[in-house]
């Protein structure tokens, strides 16, 4: 099981899992080395946020990575939604279903760091 430390607006720039590995992070909770993420590190990472993924989380969380695979950069808000209807058109993606199912209104922000990835460029 993985301890973060939280701060205010902060997130401590390590997390660690159990004894086996220490994850380096941004000063804002993002992996420093997106190849490391894996599923169970994604779910650490997405207890910082409260969120408990499922299915269909790792389902966006897949196509995250891939946008970052073919572009080679984060996706902010507009381009992460029209890939995922691109990408996942039997799942009805809206920014209000993202909101909703990762538990924010910072949705690239989170989603992204969810993913093992920057956050994007744009992000406040």
């Amino acid at each position: 099981m993985m301890q973060a430390e939280t701060m205010t607006k902060k997130i401590n720039p390590t997390l660690t899992i159990g004894t086996i590995a220490t994850l380096a992070l941004d000063a804002e909770g993002h992996l420093l080395d997106h190849r490391i993420w894996t599923p169970a590190v994604a779910q650490q990472l997405a207890d910082t946020l409260g969120v408990t993924l499922s299915a269909a989380h790792f389902e966006i969380l897949d196509q995250v990575r891939q946008f970052y695979s073919e572009f080679n950069h984060p996706p902010s808000t507009r381009p992460l939604i029209k890939y995922l209807i691109k990408t996942l058109p039997d799942k009805d993606i809206s920014n209000q279903k993202l909101q909703q199912l990762f538990n924010t209104g910072l949705v690239a922000r989170h989603v992204n760091r969810i993913a093992g990835l920057p956050k994007p460029p744009n992000c406040l």
